[in-house]
């Protein structure tokens, strides 16, 4: 078989497994792959998925994304930096689910209208391709979440409520 071109990740899943003091075996054991596909991989002979590189990342201890980078399915750079913001605000015990997708949602649309994250998948699958680059939907944006009502959103219409929230009110004299 011919090496495909997946950088140095064989090499470097091979230097974190010695320096782990696993055998292919033992690493293979506990990632739940086969042994010869693991022997494969670190010779540069097979291109593992996103899942097999977690499971492997998982069993050394080491982090998915760094595999994900050596494996080129992640921009070094740019994609670190989203996946390391999402992570955090996921993982905020601060804020309940809804609110986590509501931020990654107006995350995303500024990324967009940045020029980034064109092709990424949000929480709800959706990609770039399937909704304008600079909006977020008004249900998607409860009053709890952003107290002015969303005025601070680019492309965002802020709500009107009624009273005191409103403005200020004409009367017909």
């Amino acid at each position: 078989m011919a090496s495909l071109n997946v950088g140095n990740l064989g090499e470097y899943l091979r230097e974190q497994r010695r320096s782990a003091q696993l055998s292919l075996r033992q690493l293979a054991d506990a990632a739940g792959v086969s042994n010869p596909y693991l022997s494969q991989i670190e010779r540069g002979l097979r291109k593992p998925s996103a899942e097999v590189l977690q499971q492997v990342a998982k069993a050394l201890r080491i982090s998915a994304e760094t595999l994900y980078v050596r494996a080129g399915i992640l921009d070094a750079e740019r994609d670190r930096d989203d996946v390391e913001t999402r992570a955090v605000v996921l993982a905020d015990p601060s804020l309940n689910e809804r609110q986590k997708q509501v931020l990654l949602q107006i995350y995303e649309s500024f990324r967009k209208e940045n020029g980034f994250g064109a092709d990424a998948a949000d929480a709800d699958g959706a990609t770039a391709r399937d909704r304008p680059a600079d909006t977020v939907p008004d249900d998607v944006l409860p009053d709890d979440v952003l107290p002015d009502g969303g005025a601070s959103i680019p492309g965002h219409r802020p709500r009107t409520t009624g009273g005191s929230d409103a403005g200020p009110q004409q009367t017909a004299g």
